[in-house]
């Protein structure tokens, strides 16, 4: 098998209605050249079915990495993704995130040694996300503000994200006031950087593993680069019943820590 320039990995649990509409935002990409590397922490036969039926259908290669079903275990399914990546460069972005077309295209143009790419999000409430359907994925209705203002979506600055092209998406990216971080809907490096800090702590549950990562990334040398109104996807809209008080003060330590001993490493990585 030839060796894809980019790896994609989408991270799933048991969300096969937003999968499979995820999957076929990737299969409409400009840029072809990629593989798909799923991030499975525990989903039951119906997701393995799903990926199965679409690794039939898709343009793309899909690797589906699984593991037992023990909580929420991100970080740890996220890391044996890592390893299973072919490409030299790793895009991450979640399982109810649909990419616009040039989703990979923008990251693969835009990739640099020394630095990691932040990209952005636009979320939708439930309604819309439920009554996307192939076809509109096909048109990129779901990226089009006037479909979306037709579906009940208000004028709010935020709709930029979807609007903004050229030198306008250049200008919000370099103004914007929101810090380049490494965000685990959208965000993209190159593998070695991502094994040279040893991945994510697999000690962190629900929230900022992903930015954890990006800080170790930084006491590492790497820098990044805000793309967040050109890098773009659209954020379905589910329930988070794995977001605790007690996971959010863990990871809070956790990273405080981070930035107070300037640490590149965690001791529970990749390697272990």
């Amino acid at each position: 098998m030839e060796i894809p320039k980019i790896s994609v990995i989408v991270s799933t649990y048991n969300s096969e209605e937003w999968l499979k509409k995820v999957l076929w935002g990737f299969n409409c990409q400009t840029f072809k050249n990629f593989e798909v590397v799923i991030a499975d922490d525990g989903s039951g036969p119906k997701t393995k079915e799903l990926i199965e039926k679409f690794s039939k259908e898709v343009c793309y290669p899909i690797v589906h990495v699984w593991q037992e079903d023990e909580g929420f275990q991100k970080s740890r399914i996220l890391n044996k993704a890592v390893v299973a990546c072919h490409a030299s460069y790793i895009i991450m972005t979640d399982g109810d995130c649909i990419p616009r077309e040039d989703f990979v295209e923008v990251h693969y143009i835009n990739k640099e040694v020394g630095y990691f790419i932040s990209g952005g999000y636009y979320m939708l409430p439930m309604n819309i996300s439920k009554a996307i359907d192939f076809s509109d994925i096909e048109a990129q209705n779901c990226f089009n503000i006037q479909w979306l203002r037709s579906m009940g979506i208000p004028k709010t600055f935020k709709n930029n994200k979807l609007t903004a092209r050229g030198f306008i998406s250049k200008f919000f990216n370099t103004f914007t006031p929101t810090n380049a971080s490494w965000n685990g809907h959208n965000s993209s490096g190159w593998k070695k950087d991502i094994m040279n800090v040893n991945g994510f702590d697999e000690r962190m549950q629900y929230g900022g593993q992903d930015r954890e990562l990006g800080e170790r990334l930084f006491n590492f040398g790497i820098k990044s680069k805000q793309l967040r109104y050109s890098a773009v996807c659209v954020h379905l809209d589910h329930k988070r019943g794995y977001k605790t008080p007690a996971s959010i003060e863990k990871n809070m330590a956790i990273r405080k820590e981070t930035k107070k001993s300037r640490s590149v490493w965690t001791y529970y990585g990749i390697s272990k």
